[in-house]
């Protein structure tokens, strides 16, 4: 029988609106092209964007394989959710390389717990953890006293400022600092970077900082969970969900692909909308389009396809959705 080699295995974490999503997109172009790669996505929000933007985004040669397990973080309920999507992503891929990227507000240490499990022992090679941060967050007490914020830095073995062309006042040596000053015990190598420009180089080498797998825990509580794959659209075209957890609340929604979406409408709606979190997959008049908003700033990109238009809001307050709703109606061609 041939020797199965463990497949080397990275978690990528940080905060919502860090940039987790776009240092993957920037990984996955760095990828050998002999490897083949599988990314295994999380998100907060129920209705999955980043699974849709790495699909419409990637090389259908590039011999990447992306699944995603919306609706929370992924290691809740003892890990179900994440051992079924994983060894599902496994199966099919048989990868070289496997990315996992929690969401935001997800538990990294439970994370790397089911990874370490006993199940997974001679599946996963565990290597370096990546967390980046955005170094001006750290006058903020909404991450800075947020627990699942201070257990990405703990548990980290790589932390990488993201961002730093918008650093003014020292900001990275200011996060050294903090982290130093924050777990002097532990040892970690520290990178800024701008649009999330990770290296290959920085995933090699074992985690330092792997949990007891036995811990688990339960997350927030969401109305509905979509079916996996094909959904059932009412009349109205679209279908609703809304998440809460961890002291922010989400509301996405879904739209059947034959709706189109006018570019320019949707542009002005995103610069306007005041909110902490706003990701979005559309088919406009100009093609397929992903929006991304976090600090107040609008980013989009054109994408390959979709296989629908989604949109995912996240925000510290309870969100608005019929109005937000009746203003998104507005914007089909």
């Amino acid at each position: 029988m041939p020797i199965i080699k463990p497949i080397q295995t990275n978690v990528i974490t940080g905060f919502l609106g860090v940039g987790k999503s776009t240092a993957i997109l920037h990984l996955a172009k760095s990828k050998p092209v002999n490897e083949r790669w599988a990314i295994l996505v999380n998100e907060f929000g129920e209705v999955g964007i980043d699974g849709s933007i790495f699909k419409g985004n990637k090389d259908k040669q590039q011999d990447l394989f992306i699944s995603e397990v919306p609706g929370g973080c992924m290691c809740c309920t003892a890990g179900l959710p994440m051992q079924i999507a994983l060894n599902m992503l496994i199966a099919k891929a048989k990868p070289d390389r496997l990315l996992i990227e929690p969401t935001g507000l997800g538990h990294p240490k439970e994370v790397l717990s089911v990874l370490s499990s006993k199940h997974y022992k001679k599946v996963l090679d565990i290597q370096k953890t990546i967390t980046l941060v955005d170094a001006r967050k750290l006058d903020d007490a909404r991450y800075t006293g947020h627990q699942i914020f201070q257990q990405q830095l703990e548990f980290a073995d790589v932390i990488v400022g993201n961002k730093k062309e918008l650093y003014i006042n020292n900001e990275y040596q200011h996060l050294k600092t903090y982290i130093q000053d924050a777990f002097p015990q532990h040892t970690k190598e520290f990178y800024q970077v701008s649009n999330g420009e990770i290296s290959l180089s920085w995933l090699a080498g074992s985690s330092s900082f792997l949990p007891d797998s036995s811990h688990h825990h339960k997350s927030g509580v969401s109305d509905k969970q979509l079916p996996p794959s094909a959904i059932n659209f009412p009349q109205t075209g679209f279908v609703s969900v809304k998440n809460q957890g961890e002291g922010y609340f989400s509301q996405g929604w879904i739209f059947k692909p034959e709706l189109t979406f006018n570019r320019d409408k949707l542009d002005n709606l995103f610069f306007a909308e005041n909110i902490e979190r706003l990701k979005a997959v559309f088919i406009t008049n100009e093609g397929v389009i992903a929006f991304n908003k976090s600090d107040n700033v609008l980013t989009q990109i054109t994408l390959n396809e979709a296989a629908d238009s989604r949109i995912e809001l996240i925000a510290i307050d309870k969100i608005q959705h019929s109005e937000f709703e009746l203003k998104l109606l507005s914007c089909l061609s």
